[in-house]
């Protein structure tokens, strides 16, 4: 059972959010043993492999599986591909090459979603400052997520913390979403825009804030599968993403290892909400 604090935005229970937090540590486990094993010559087959193997051991469901029928585990993107790439046998790792992985999982049907950037053996002093860059400004968008603050607050800190990075494209055509008891929820969580304005974030809400950042232009297009999205100029991409939820104590970033509430850009012990409860009858 869940109520709505405004129009589309999901408010969860504790109980709910320790589900999440289940499914979090899942997602955070999975994309760890990913990023470990991406090396040249692994396929990024090979890593969907690692993925799922992680999410079944934790007793969880993957998200992506089938969702609107695609079909791995995991979103893997090289290089100019920014989102919603699929793995494949023969997408092999190459030296130099910047790898994106993108998971879910659900718990007792309550989701988490995250993502991670990585170089792929040694890479180019530009591609580890963008990928430094881009996970600098998700730790500072979920700085900005607490409670009686605005939705476009953790807009502007992301696009705050890249426009002190350096000149990167702000991919507009993606942003991050609600989530909970779906993958994809409202509200849109865009990275760019002016603080104070959207809805006020209340305890109980839950976001997957994820910067997408390429190096030239934001503009993309989306290749004949369907799924692959690429940087309409070629430029090369990070993207890495974490679920957050709105707790009294802070945000807490339930697909962090060992996830806890935030404090600075530091993850402290979790909140009370992770002792799960039983779930409200019906």
């Amino acid at each position: 059972m869940w109520s709505k604090r405004a129009p589309g935005v999901q408010i969860k229970t504790p109980a709910q959010l320790a589900f999440m937090w289940e499914a979090g540590q899942a997602v955070a486990a999975a994309l760890r043993a990913a990023a470990e094993a991406a090396a040249p010559g692994v396929t990024t087959a090979e890593l969907d492999a690692i993925v799922a193997a992680r999410i079944d051991a934790a007793g969880a469901v993957p998200s992506f599986l089938g969702y609107h029928g695609f079909p791995a585990t995991i979103c893997t993107c090289l290089n100019d591909e920014i989102v919603h790439g699929i793995p494949g046998a023969s997408r092999v790792l190459r030296e130099g090459d910047v790898l994106s992985i993108d998971c879910g999982a659900s718990v007792a049907g309550w989701h988490a979603d995250a993502a991670v950037t990585v170089g792929v053996g040694a890479v180019s002093t530009a591609h580890a400052k963008l990928i430094g860059d881009c996970e600098r400004a998700l730790w500072q968008g979920l700085a900005a997520a607490r409670a009686g603050a605005r939705l476009s607050d953790i807009s502007h800190a992301v696009e705050r913390s890249v426009r002190a990075a350096g000149e990167y494209g702000i991919v507009e055509d993606y942003v991050g979403h609600g989530i909970g008891s779906e993958m994809h929820m409202d509200p849109p969580v865009p990275n760019y825009g002016r603080p104070g304005r959207g809805p006020v974030l209340a305890e109980g809400m839950a976001l997957a804030i994820e910067p997408l950042l390429v190096l030239g232009s934001p503009d993309t297009r989306l290749l004949d599968d369907g799924w692959t999205v690429v940087s309409e100029d070629g430029g090369w991409s990070a993207h890495f993403e974490h679920t957050v939820a709105i707790t009294a104590e802070g945000p807490w970033v339930l697909t962090a290892p060992a996830a806890g509430v935030l404090a600075g850009n530091q993850v402290i012990a979790p909140p009370a909400a992770a002792a799960r409860q039983p779930l409200p009858a019906g």
